[in-house]
């Protein structure tokens, strides 16, 4: 690569920036210093905050990547100027004054309602029992289950946060489409990218496209970071 590269790897809701790691290992195999980011997903400011640090942590320019959640989360950061380029990975992909919580607010009729049990104390988590057929169907079982017991809880804050000024409006932007995906309908994430004006690779692959297929998710990393100059 004639320009260094930094990749910052942004976990979305439910889980933890441990499920990087195969996408950070072919990476870092790859020559890319890389920085996972453990967001607390308590509200977006908090974790905007926490992925900015990161951001100055890295040692080059830098491709902010982010999966479901963590789309709103480098929506926002991705205005830092460190920041050259932007990968969505099945990821919400807001405009201005968008949350999570208004781009789920109308469901097309017919799409997979994921489990999100009721909120306590602020917190949602998924039904265990359902968690691998809704968010990591394609990942092995044991992985799956490790993946719904360990869960993170999102705050309802989080959900709520909205987007001032979206980075994808003024920097260049990927996104990876999981066809197989259950959280997130598959038309609705080529609809944000095609908003975007994002460039779009689709896979086979469950919400946990990250985590099941880290070869296919870390080659459009690997694209986008060929692209800086």
């Amino acid at each position: 690569m004639s320009t260094p590269v930094s990749i910052v790897l942004v976990h979305g809701g439910f889980v933890d920036g441990s499920g990087w790691q195969g996408v950070h290992n072919i990476l870092k195999r790859d020559g890319f210093d890389v920085v996972v980011v453990q967001n607390p997903t308590v509200s977006l400011a908090d974790d905007v905050a926490v992925t900015k640090r990161a951001i100055a942590a890295a040692k080059y320019p830098v491709v902010l990547v982010g999966h479901s959640y963590g789309g709103v989360v480098i929506s926002e950061a991705g205005n830092d100027p460190k920041v050259r380029s932007l990968v969505y990975v099945a990821a919400f992909v807001p405009d201005a004054g968008e949350s999570v919580e208004t781009l789920i607010a109308n469901p097309a009729p017919g799409a997979p309602v994921p489990p999100i049990l009721p909120p306590e104390d602020g917190f949602l988590k998924l039904d265990n029992a359902r968690f691998a057929d809704s968010f990591a169907a394609d990942v092995d079982p044991d992985t799956a289950q490790f993946m719904a017991d360990s869960q993170v809880p999102w705050g309802v804050d989080a959900l709520a946060g909205k987007v001032s000024v979206p980075a994808w409006k003024s920097k260049p932007s990927h996104y990876l489409v999981a066809s197989d995906d259950r959280m997130i309908p598959p038309p609705a994430q080529r609809a944000m990218a095609e908003r975007a004006g994002a460039q779009v690779a689709e896979t086979q692959g469950s919400h946990a496209v990250y985590v099941s297929r880290p070869e296919d998710v870390a080659a459009l990393i690997e694209r986008a970071a060929q692209l800086i100059k």
